[in-house]
């Protein structure tokens, strides 16, 4: 069970690594929606941190997973509204919005403007990888991490009593 809440932990500060890359290196700014998903990988990679860290019994692991796999769906559907928006980007316009507003006024942006603070337009398709977006990715990850954390949710305790 731990292996699969050190493997969550480790994709998530990968994931967050990677958009560091992207952003640093590639020059992509992050807009409202792509901070909020890094809000997201934040939490979920330090509830795995923290599951990893215990190693709880049943009702821990039903703790940790649930909690988990709150964090993951609500990535998803941060993923999802953000991958919609880039294909009908009429629909909605994410300039300088109150969301970047209120994400640029909370002390991580802040603390860690270079992870936190939103600058980009949600619209924008400044990067492709086998045809799909950054959003779209990131709803593949925030679905198989969930699917994951689920799992410890679901899955018999193996170990044996002695």
């Amino acid at each position: 069970m731990r292996l699969i809440y050190l493997f969550i932990l480790l994709s998530c500060i990968g994931l967050l690594g990677y958009a560091q890359y992207l952003q640093q290196e590639e020059g992509l700014l992050p807009c409202p929606l792509c901070v909020a998903q890094r809000v997201v990988y934040w939490l979920l990679g330090l509830t795995a941190l923290l599951a990893f860290i215990h190693s709880p019994d049943i009702w821990g692991r039903r703790f940790y997973g649930t909690l988990m796999s709150a964090f993951a769906s609500v990535g998803a559907i941060i993923a999802t509204r953000h991958a919609w928006l880039i294909r009908y980007p009429e629909s909605f316009e994410c300039g300088i919005s109150p969301e970047e507003a209120f994400l640029n006024a909370l002390p991580i942006a802040e603390w860690w403007p270079g992870m936190f603070e939103a600058n980009g337009d949600c619209a924008s398709i400044e990067w492709k990888f086998l045809s799909l977006t950054i959003p779209d990715w990131s709803l593949i990850a925030f679905i198989s991490l969930g699917t994951l954390a689920f799992y410890t949710l679901v899955i018999k305790n193996n170990e044996k009593t002695s």
